[in-house]
């Protein structure tokens, strides 16, 4: 049997987990926001924000976990074009068809398995899910769910977004202004590398459990399986 091929790491989070001393101050009136893609996978963020803050408000952008461990590994191979294919890194066992959830690349995408560990600090009613998804075809819609989340007036509506085609994503303009609409940067938008279909499906099976679970959790149905059915 071949040697193990050794995963790229994710950092480690970096700074100061959930220091109130490190958080810029809020005037009367204000929200301060702050984003860490680390949070909702590092086991003991939830504590430790809770400790901090207990009626933060949380909003958790999630996609199709498939399509998200596939980006994942495409950004990683930018950096370092030498690792292995996506191919070998998915499975424990290709020949057995065991997928191995210890790459964090898979393990990310276990959304119910993270939710459960938030739940024991946060009730259900204080972070909201974010398509992935209708972010890119509807982020209009996405955004008004943020806005009266977090209690703000409607501001950012339909005409501040445009779609590029080139990136796949919209772009955020100001209507008012003449200077150029903010896009996504060079690490954005980057094409996947064809991946075999068999292992694709696997991937799906692997996950479709996870997906329901968190579904049921969450109160809300991301249709990453019909998504799937379409293609």
């Amino acid at each position: 049997m071949p040697p193990r091929q050794q995963h790229p790491q994710t950092p480690p989070l970096q700074g100061k987990l959930a220091n109130r001393n490190v958080m810029p101050k809020t005037l009367d009136g204000q929200i301060t926001m702050e984003k860490t893609p680390s949070y909702f996978v590092t086991n003991e963020a939830p504590r430790r924000i809770h400790s901090m803050a207990k009626d933060t408000k949380l909003i958790v952008v999630v996609r199709n976990p498939v399509t998200r461990a596939i980006s994942d590994y495409t950004q990683t191979l930018s950096k370092k074009p030498e690792i292995p294919t996506f191919e070998v890194l998915a499975f424990k066992n290709r020949t057995l068809g065991l997928i191995d959830a210890s790459w964090s690349a898979i393990r990310i995408g276990i959304y119910a398995l993270h939710l459960e560990n938030w739940l024991q600090y946060f009730p259900l009613s204080q972070i909201l899910f974010v398509s992935g998804e209708r972010l890119i075809t509807d982020p209009a819609g996405e955004m008004a769910k943020v806005q009266d989340f977090l209690g703000l007036k409607r501001i950012v509506t339909e005409k501040h977004f445009y779609f590029n085609k080139t990136k796949g994503f919209p772009c955020l303009k100001k209507p008012e202004d003449s200077s150029a609409p903010r896009c996504l940067g060079k690490s954005k938008g980057r094409t996947h590398p064809k991946i075999d279909p068999d292992v694709i499906h696997r991937l799906r099976k692997f996950y479709k459990p996870f997906n329901v679970m968190f579904y049921q959790m969450t109160g809300q149905d991301f249709q990453w399986e019909q998504e799937e059915s379409d293609k």
